[in-house]
Protein backbone atom coordinates (compact mmCIF):
# COMPACT_ATOMS: atom_id res chain seq x y z
CA UNK A 1 0.00 0.00 0.00
CA UNK A 2 1.27 3.64 -0.86
CA UNK A 3 -0.50 6.47 0.87
CA UNK A 4 -1.15 9.99 -1.38
CA UNK A 5 -1.34 13.59 0.42
CA UNK A 6 -2.36 15.98 -1.95
CA UNK A 7 -3.12 19.54 -1.55
CA UNK A 8 -5.78 20.58 -3.23
CA UNK A 9 -6.29 23.83 -1.62
CA UNK A 10 -4.21 26.35 0.63
CA UNK A 11 -5.81 24.67 3.60
CA UNK A 12 -7.43 21.10 2.13
CA UNK A 13 -5.67 18.21 1.28
CA UNK A 14 -6.81 14.70 -0.10
CA UNK A 15 -5.42 11.45 1.40
CA UNK A 16 -5.38 8.35 -0.60
CA UNK A 17 -4.27 4.58 -0.49
CA UNK A 18 -3.12 3.32 -3.60
CA UNK A 19 -3.12 -0.76 -3.07
CA UNK A 20 -0.51 -1.79 -4.73
CA UNK A 21 -0.07 -6.00 -6.28
CA UNK A 22 2.14 -7.78 -4.21
CA UNK A 23 4.97 -9.12 -6.42
CA UNK A 24 5.84 -12.60 -7.71
CA UNK A 25 8.25 -13.17 -5.25
CA UNK A 26 6.60 -12.27 -2.45
CA UNK A 27 3.10 -13.40 -3.04
CA UNK A 28 3.87 -16.82 -4.79
CA UNK A 29 3.81 -18.53 -1.83
CA UNK A 30 0.93 -17.24 0.06
CA UNK A 31 -2.66 -17.52 -0.56
CA UNK A 32 -4.60 -14.79 -1.32
CA UNK A 33 -6.53 -14.08 1.80
CA UNK A 34 -10.76 -14.56 0.68
CA UNK A 35 -12.58 -11.09 0.81
CA UNK A 36 -14.96 -10.33 3.61
CA UNK A 37 -18.37 -10.88 3.27
CA UNK A 38 -18.93 -6.97 3.80
CA UNK A 39 -16.36 -6.58 0.87
CA UNK A 40 -18.20 -9.11 -0.84
CA UNK A 41 -21.63 -7.43 -0.79
CA UNK A 42 -20.11 -4.30 -1.92
CA UNK A 43 -18.67 -6.23 -5.13
CA UNK A 44 -22.03 -7.18 -5.77
CA UNK A 45 -23.90 -4.11 -5.17
CA UNK A 46 -20.99 -2.16 -8.02
CA UNK A 47 -21.58 -5.06 -10.78
CA UNK A 48 -25.58 -4.09 -9.92
CA UNK A 49 -25.04 -0.36 -10.15
CA UNK A 50 -22.92 -0.68 -13.30
CA UNK A 51 -25.58 -2.87 -14.63
CA UNK A 52 -28.30 -0.13 -14.20
CA UNK A 53 -26.09 2.31 -15.41
CA UNK A 54 -26.36 1.14 -18.94
CA UNK A 55 -29.95 0.90 -18.82
CA UNK A 56 -31.34 3.49 -21.55
CA UNK A 57 -33.98 4.24 -19.66
CA UNK A 58 -36.69 3.34 -17.10
CA UNK A 59 -36.33 3.96 -13.71
CA UNK A 60 -33.19 1.87 -12.88
CA UNK A 61 -31.40 5.05 -14.93
CA UNK A 62 -33.42 7.79 -13.02
CA UNK A 63 -32.36 5.97 -9.28
CA UNK A 64 -28.60 5.70 -11.39
CA UNK A 65 -28.62 9.15 -12.39
CA UNK A 66 -30.18 10.85 -9.02
CA UNK A 67 -27.71 8.22 -7.05
CA UNK A 68 -24.67 8.86 -9.23
CA UNK A 69 -25.87 13.26 -7.72
CA UNK A 70 -26.12 11.97 -4.37
CA UNK A 71 -22.77 9.88 -4.18
CA UNK A 72 -20.66 12.99 -5.51
CA UNK A 73 -21.55 15.11 -2.65
CA UNK A 74 -20.47 12.80 -0.33
CA UNK A 75 -17.30 14.51 1.24
CA UNK A 76 -13.92 13.73 -0.65
CA UNK A 77 -12.49 13.14 2.85
CA UNK A 78 -14.72 10.29 3.41
CA UNK A 79 -13.78 8.63 -0.06
CA UNK A 80 -10.04 9.27 0.92
CA UNK A 81 -10.52 7.27 4.06
CA UNK A 82 -12.34 4.37 2.55
CA UNK A 83 -9.20 3.90 -0.21
CA UNK A 84 -7.31 2.84 3.39
CA UNK A 85 -8.27 -0.97 3.77
CA UNK A 86 -9.49 -2.15 6.97
CA UNK A 87 -6.57 -2.93 9.35
CA UNK A 88 -6.99 -6.94 9.79
CA UNK A 89 -4.58 -9.33 12.09
CA UNK A 90 -2.61 -10.18 8.60
CA UNK A 91 -2.09 -6.75 7.45
CA UNK A 92 -0.62 -5.64 10.86
CA UNK A 93 1.51 -8.58 10.67
CA UNK A 94 2.91 -8.03 7.28
CA UNK A 95 3.44 -4.12 7.83
CA UNK A 96 4.91 -4.36 11.29
CA UNK A 97 7.04 -7.32 10.71
CA UNK A 98 10.72 -6.57 11.08
CA UNK A 99 12.70 -6.59 8.04
CA UNK A 100 9.40 -4.11 6.09
CA UNK A 101 10.01 -0.62 4.82
CA UNK A 102 6.85 0.42 6.20
CA UNK A 103 3.99 1.93 4.50
CA UNK A 104 5.18 4.81 1.69
CA UNK A 105 3.74 8.49 2.23
CA UNK A 106 4.10 10.23 -0.92
CA UNK A 107 3.99 13.95 -1.19
CA UNK A 108 4.59 17.06 -2.69
CA UNK A 109 8.38 18.37 -1.18
CA UNK A 110 7.87 21.79 -1.65
CA UNK A 111 5.17 21.84 0.24
CA UNK A 112 5.37 19.91 3.56
CA UNK A 113 8.45 18.29 5.56
CA UNK A 114 8.73 14.80 6.77
CA UNK A 115 7.09 15.74 10.17
CA UNK A 116 4.69 18.10 8.99
CA UNK A 117 3.25 15.33 6.33
CA UNK A 118 2.99 12.90 9.09
CA UNK A 119 1.35 15.16 11.35
CA UNK A 120 -1.01 16.29 8.35
CA UNK A 121 -1.83 12.91 7.54
CA UNK A 122 -2.90 11.67 11.46
CA UNK A 123 -4.92 14.86 11.26
CA UNK A 124 -6.97 13.71 8.00
CA UNK A 125 -7.66 10.12 9.45
CA UNK A 126 -9.05 10.72 12.66
CA UNK A 127 -10.63 14.63 12.55
CA UNK A 128 -14.06 13.21 11.12
CA UNK A 129 -14.23 9.27 13.14
CA UNK A 130 -16.13 10.97 15.58
CA UNK A 131 -18.88 12.13 12.73
CA UNK A 132 -18.24 8.97 10.63
CA UNK A 133 -19.17 6.79 14.24
CA UNK A 134 -22.39 9.09 14.68
CA UNK A 135 -23.91 8.82 11.20
CA UNK A 136 -23.13 5.34 11.19
CA UNK A 137 -25.11 5.14 14.37
CA UNK A 138 -27.93 6.80 12.84
CA UNK A 139 -28.07 5.07 9.90
CA UNK A 140 -28.91 1.71 11.69
CA UNK A 141 -31.19 3.67 13.98
CA UNK A 142 -33.51 4.85 10.97
CA UNK A 143 -33.76 1.42 8.79
CA UNK A 144 -36.53 0.16 10.57
CA UNK A 145 -38.46 3.38 9.32
CA UNK A 146 -37.57 2.22 5.79
CA UNK A 147 -39.79 -0.73 6.23
CA UNK A 148 -42.89 0.61 4.88
CA UNK A 149 -41.19 1.19 2.07
CA UNK A 150 -40.86 -2.47 1.46
CA UNK A 151 -44.19 -2.97 0.40
CA UNK A 152 -44.18 -0.52 -2.65
CA UNK A 153 -44.08 -3.42 -5.35
CA UNK A 154 -41.74 -3.83 -8.56
CA UNK A 155 -39.65 -0.84 -6.86
CA UNK A 156 -36.93 -2.41 -4.07
CA UNK A 157 -36.81 -0.49 -0.98
CA UNK A 158 -34.16 2.41 -1.93
CA UNK A 159 -34.30 4.03 1.02
CA UNK A 160 -33.18 1.02 3.10
CA UNK A 161 -30.32 0.49 0.50
CA UNK A 162 -29.17 3.88 0.71
CA UNK A 163 -28.38 3.73 4.15
CA UNK A 164 -27.25 0.16 4.34
CA UNK A 165 -24.59 1.54 1.81
CA UNK A 166 -24.45 4.77 4.04
CA UNK A 167 -23.73 2.76 6.95
CA UNK A 168 -21.06 0.76 5.36
CA UNK A 169 -19.30 3.93 4.05
CA UNK A 170 -18.73 5.37 7.28
CA UNK A 171 -17.79 1.90 8.74
CA UNK A 172 -15.39 1.82 6.26
CA UNK A 173 -14.08 5.35 6.70
CA UNK A 174 -13.81 4.58 10.57
CA UNK A 175 -11.85 1.33 9.50
CA UNK A 176 -9.45 3.28 7.49
CA UNK A 177 -8.78 5.85 10.01
CA UNK A 178 -8.17 3.86 12.25
CA UNK A 179 -5.35 2.14 10.05
CA UNK A 180 -3.85 5.28 9.05
CA UNK A 181 -3.69 6.48 12.70
CA UNK A 182 -1.91 3.27 13.35
CA UNK A 183 0.99 3.30 10.67
CA UNK A 184 1.97 6.74 12.00
CA UNK A 185 1.75 5.60 16.20
CA UNK A 186 3.82 2.67 15.31
CA UNK A 187 6.25 4.50 13.16
CA UNK A 188 5.31 2.55 9.72
CA UNK A 189 4.89 5.23 7.81
CA UNK A 190 7.82 5.90 5.23
CA UNK A 191 8.29 9.55 4.22
CA UNK A 192 9.00 9.99 0.05
CA UNK A 193 8.86 13.32 -0.93
CA UNK A 194 7.88 13.39 -4.71
CA UNK A 195 10.05 15.67 -6.66
CA UNK A 196 7.60 15.50 -9.44
CA UNK A 197 4.58 16.53 -7.31
CA UNK A 198 7.02 19.44 -6.71
CA UNK A 199 7.17 20.31 -10.16
CA UNK A 200 3.79 19.60 -11.13
CA UNK A 201 2.80 21.98 -8.34
CA UNK A 202 5.33 24.95 -9.41
CA UNK A 203 3.67 24.67 -12.59
CA UNK A 204 0.48 25.89 -11.47
CA UNK A 205 0.15 28.02 -8.10
CA UNK A 206 3.17 26.72 -5.31
CA UNK A 207 1.32 25.43 -2.16
CA UNK A 208 1.68 27.83 0.47
CA UNK A 209 -0.28 27.69 3.25
CA UNK A 210 1.32 31.68 4.56
CA UNK A 211 -2.17 33.21 2.69
CA UNK A 212 -4.77 34.18 4.85
CA UNK A 213 -7.97 33.47 1.93
CA UNK A 214 -8.01 30.07 0.62
CA UNK A 215 -7.12 29.59 -2.48
CA UNK A 216 -7.18 26.49 -4.97
CA UNK A 217 -4.18 24.85 -5.91
CA UNK A 218 -5.12 21.98 -7.99
CA UNK A 219 -7.56 22.63 -11.32
CA UNK A 220 -9.32 19.63 -13.27
CA UNK A 221 -7.12 19.87 -16.62
CA UNK A 222 -4.49 18.99 -14.40
CA UNK A 223 -5.85 15.86 -12.38
CA UNK A 224 -4.62 13.62 -15.39
CA UNK A 225 -1.06 14.77 -15.17
CA UNK A 226 -0.96 14.42 -11.53
CA UNK A 227 -2.56 10.53 -11.44
CA UNK A 228 0.24 10.11 -15.19
CA UNK A 229 3.03 11.11 -13.12
CA UNK A 230 2.33 9.31 -9.60
CA UNK A 231 0.93 6.06 -11.81
CA UNK A 232 -2.61 5.66 -9.78
CA UNK A 233 -5.29 5.48 -12.55
CA UNK A 234 -7.89 5.08 -10.14
CA UNK A 235 -6.66 7.93 -8.41
CA UNK A 236 -8.44 10.06 -10.97
CA UNK A 237 -11.83 10.08 -9.92
CA UNK A 238 -11.13 10.78 -6.43
CA UNK A 239 -8.78 13.96 -7.29
CA UNK A 240 -11.47 15.25 -9.44
CA UNK A 241 -14.17 14.97 -6.78
CA UNK A 242 -11.54 16.85 -4.51
CA UNK A 243 -11.14 19.61 -6.97
CA UNK A 244 -15.00 19.80 -7.32
CA UNK A 245 -16.27 19.99 -4.32
CA UNK A 246 -13.28 22.57 -2.70
CA UNK A 247 -14.02 24.99 -5.73
CA UNK A 248 -17.95 24.66 -5.23
CA UNK A 249 -17.30 25.01 -1.33
CA UNK A 250 -14.85 28.42 -2.34
CA UNK A 251 -17.26 29.52 -4.45
CA UNK A 252 -20.39 29.62 -2.49
CA UNK A 253 -18.33 31.35 0.44
CA UNK A 254 -17.35 34.18 -2.04
CA UNK A 255 -20.97 34.32 -2.88
CA UNK A 256 -22.28 34.65 0.78
CA UNK A 257 -19.45 36.96 1.41
CA UNK A 258 -20.59 39.25 -1.59
CA UNK A 259 -24.07 39.34 -0.40
CA UNK A 260 -23.78 40.27 3.39
CA UNK A 261 -22.11 43.68 2.80
CA UNK A 262 -25.51 44.53 0.53
CA UNK A 263 -27.42 43.01 3.57
CA UNK A 264 -25.65 45.62 5.83
CA UNK A 265 -26.33 48.23 3.39
CA UNK A 266 -29.99 47.69 4.17
CA UNK A 267 -30.22 47.20 7.60
CA UNK A 268 -28.19 50.56 7.91
CA UNK A 269 -30.95 52.80 8.37
CA UNK A 270 -30.73 55.30 11.24
CA UNK A 271 -32.55 54.40 14.70
CA UNK A 272 -35.02 56.82 14.73
CA UNK A 273 -36.22 56.07 10.95
CA UNK A 274 -36.72 52.60 11.49
CA UNK A 275 -39.10 53.56 15.07
CA UNK A 276 -40.89 56.07 12.57
CA UNK A 277 -41.43 53.18 10.08
CA UNK A 278 -42.62 50.85 12.41
CA UNK A 279 -45.13 53.52 14.28
CA UNK A 280 -46.46 54.17 11.06
CA UNK A 281 -47.03 50.58 9.88
CA UNK A 282 -48.69 50.44 13.26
Amino acid sequence: MRIFLLPVSTRRSLLYAQRLEPSPSTGSDKASPRPRLVDRGAAWAAAKWAQWEKKPAGWQRRVVDYGNQALRRIPFEEWGLRSVPPLSVRRSREEGQAGTDGVELVFPGGAFGPDEARSMVLRLATERLGLHRQRFIWCFAAMPLTLPFALVPIIPNLPFFYLVYRAWSHWRAIAGGRHVQWLVENKLLRSAPSAKLSQLYASGRPPTRNNDQETMLLTQNQVRSFCDALAAPALEVELERAVWQVRKALEERRSEAEMQPNAGQRSSKPQGSIVRERDKNE
